[in-house]
């Protein structure tokens, strides 16, 4: 990754949250509960932003149509997550496969 990928990936992001900050504050709160629990959980797929890019489409999508944000992700938002990932490797996923171990199986 050259230097010019780093400064087109700093434009992209500060775009990307000047429309976060755009949403009504119900919404933006939401959001960044998302951004904290994808990031904690580690998924791997969030390396292209393109997760990011759809929840927030999807978010202005449901602010347009004069809907709350709970109504599009309902009440629980680690279930909402865990069901956008649900196929999703994560980087512990990547590092069991790379020791030779199986999620899940550890002490068995």
């Amino acid at each position: 990754m050259g230097i010019h990928d780093i400064i087109e990936g700093k434009r992209q992001w500060r775009a990307h949250m000047a429309r976060v900050k755009a949403l009504p504050p119900d919404y933006r709160i939401v959001y960044k509960e998302i951004q904290r629990y994808l990031f904690k959980v580690g998924a791997f797929d969030l390396t292209d932003g393109s997760l990011f890019s759809g929840i927030l489409d999807f978010f202005q999508e449901g602010v347009a149509a004069g809907r709350g944000v709970l109504e599009l992700i309902g009440d629980d938002v680690a279930a909402f997550c865990d069901e956008l990932i649900k196929d999703s490797r994560t980087y512990a996923d990547i590092y069991q496969e790379s020791t030779g171990g199986r999620p899940g199986t550890a002490g068995k």
